[in-house]
């Protein structure tokens, strides 16, 4: 019975360590591997960048972490960083397939589409079509203009109160990306803003999260009737919604004179190439890949900065006197002006650095065996960018814990950017609206400084810096004043 027993027990042993899965050779160093579990235990579901970081500490800037029996590679730091997007820029810039983010937007899209052609051609598309429809020139500048007047109104009719401003950024945000992609501007309480900021929101915060990691180490929960399907539903009510303004396109759009995005994507559909890749489908979600990029990542960097100038009035003071000088005798502000302005420019840089919105970025992956800091990386091998080492890394900021506009400023005053400032990441892969979000960001902050003064109200005690982790850093929701400077 006894050597039964003992046999019973090497054999559960023997299966055990054959489930353990193995690193490749020369693969990047990490935590020891549990069977089936992989390195899940080792990070706090809820918010792992800490664990990352200690993990960064014990294996250095290019280690490995195992999601299930699936070998990642985490890369942190400017050097890894540079050489992987940038040096390498083709070998990494592929996308995993069997993942969370890519089952819940289909693929269909650019931002999660793998390398490769369709991916090439929609990316190009995309580029170009918001170029054609003002980014970078006067009428995107006179669209954000337009929609800042709906954010004075909003403020005006909250002097002498406290407001939550959360819903009026992601309102603002989400209406510059509609004119440009739908042509249309909505009523903040119109259904169709109201359910994509919800959509947004809720997405954003379970991709990236608990039960997100959760669907990428243990395949088989997948069709179990967990939270993580909240954003399936999301996204079906949110495509659903785009497929209905689509259907509204084809029947009003007179081909040749495209009116928005939709209606480019439809012309081009019309030439009819044989090897083309675009279809009814990928115009949904590509439409939504610009829309929830376009709506989260500024409506978060909007509330971070404002939250940080309420509690740190000199340096919103300091804005305020830059943007008098500057505007003395102007209506309002151009994107150019941010030339004239480095310590705005500095404020709003040090508000990006702050807020860290993408953190994990979007997950990579290898398209061919490559190699990264002397470590050998087999093709297919997801690659996570932990984008936070890169924006507090020890020896590239001044001033790496605390908010503080000097980071983005040399001795002279002058505007100054770091090659750790990588907020949108680097390479093909950056993010797709970053002239776009640059452009709001500069506009929005300095035409808001330059008519009203934020301010902490006294009873909300101590701000709690800490955000909510998720694809996107959410600050958490806080209370706002607002008085006329004039």
């Amino acid at each position: 019975m006894f050597l039964s027993l003992v046999l019973l027990g090497l054999c559960i042993c023997f299966i055990i360590l054959q489930l353990r899965p193995r690193r490749p050779k020369n693969f990047p160093p990490g935590p020891p591997v549990l069977p089936i579990l992989g390195n899940i235990l080792h990070l706090n579901l809820q918010n792992p960048l800490e664990d990352l970081e200690k993990l960064r500490k014990s294996y250095g800037d290019v280690y490995s972490l195992f999601l299930g029996p699936k070998p990642n590679v985490v890369i942190n730091g400017v050097k890894a960083m540079k050489e992987a997007m940038v040096i390498k820029a083709a070998e990494f810039a592929g996308r995993p397939q069997d993942t969370f983010v890519s089952d819940v937007f289909d693929v269909k899209g650019v931002i999660f589409a793998d390398y490769g052609t369709s991916w090439r051609e929609h990316r190009r598309f995309a580029l170009m079509t918001l170029r054609n429809f003002g980014l970078g020139k006067k009428s995107m500048e006179e669209r954000i203009h337009n929609e800042i007047q709906y954010i004075i109104k909003t403020l005006d009719e909250s002097i002498g109160t406290t407001l939550s401003p959360k819903v009026m950024f992601h309102n603002v945000a989400s209406n510059i990306i509609c004119q440009v992609l739908f042509g249309t501007r909505y009523e903040y309480d119109d259904e169709f803003i109201t359910t994509v900021v919800q959509c947004v929101t809720e997405v954003t915060k379970i991709t990236n999260g608990p039960w997100a990691m959760l669907y990428d180490t243990l395949p088989f929960i997948r069709n179990l009737p967990l939270p993580f399907n909240k954003a399936f539903k999301d996204i079906k009510i949110s495509s659903d919604l785009v497929r209905h303004l689509l259907n509204e396109h084809k029947k009003t759009r007179v081909p040749g004179e495209p009116r928005d995005f939709l209606d480019c994507y439809l012309d081009e559909m019309e030439k009819k190439a044989e090897d083309s890749t675009f279809s009814e489908d990928k115009l949904i979600f590509t439409a939504l890949d610009l829309l929830f990029a376009g709506t989260d990542t500024t409506s978060n960097t909007l509330l971070t900065a404002f939250l940080y100038l309420m509690n740190h009035p000199h340096i919103q003071e300091r804005c305020q006197q830059e943007i008098d000088q500057v505007l003395e005798g102007k209506d309002q502000a151009c994107f150019d002006d941010r030339h004239q302005m480095p310590y705005m420019q500095a404020v709003i840089h040090e508000s990006q650095r702050i807020a860290n919105i993408a953190p994990l970025s979007a997950f990579h992956c290898t398209t061919k065996d490559s190699e990264l800091m002397g470590y050998s990386i087999p093709k297919g091998t997801m690659i996570i960018q932990n984008l936070s080492s890169v924006l507090n890394e020890e020896g590239q900021w001044k001033y790496p814990h605390e908010f503080n506009p000097e980071n983005f400023l040399n001795d002279q005053g002058e505007f100054v950017k770091p090659d750790a400032f990588m907020p949108f990441s680097a390479g093909p892969r950056v993010c797709l609206g970053e002239g776009l979000a640059r452009m709001e960001l500069f506009l929005i902050m300095v035409t808001l400084l330059r008519k009203f003064k934020f301010i902490w109200p006294e009873d909300a005690g101590k701000p709690d810096y800490t955000p909510v982790f998720g694809a996107t850093m959410t600050p958490k929701p806080y209370p706002m004043k607002v008085r006329h400077r004039r």
